[in-house]
């Protein structure tokens, strides 16, 4: 969203950009962003502890906290998926009726709303 902006299909940056669109960052992102960083691939340009908090201000985003509830769910899910953290990530937007903006179509084969 932030560094490859021509990568973003022209739904999602009209998501991203519309005045009522609430936009929300799971923990669970954070964590596989931290992660990412730690092993190499992903370089931020500073710690993740400090451009992710920072970005999120910027952006407008929220926070979306990893409750029990979530972590649990994923085992109830089928198992088109097996990345953990896309699978936590389908958990929370099913159970919080939220819609995830992503291009992996694996996302698509869950009850959950994927927009992209």
């Amino acid at each position: 969203m932030l560094g490859r902006d021509e990568l973003l299909s022209v739904e999602a940056r009209n998501i991203l950009t519309q005045a009522g669109s609430k936009l929300l960052l799971s923990a669970a992102s954070s964590w596989e962003i931290a992660l990412k960083v730690r092993l190499g691939k992903l370089d931020l340009g500073e710690q993740p502890a400090s451009y992710v908090p920072s970005r999120m201000e910027q952006q407008g985003i929220d926070g979306l906290a990893v409750e029990h509830v979530h972590a649990l769910a994923t085992h109830d899910l089928p198992q088109h998926h097996r990345d953990p953290f896309d699978r936590l990530l389908i958990a929370q937007a099913k159970h919080e009726d939220l819609v995830l903006l992503t291009p992996d179509p694996a996302f698509s084969m869950y009850d959950v709303r994927v927009s992209w």
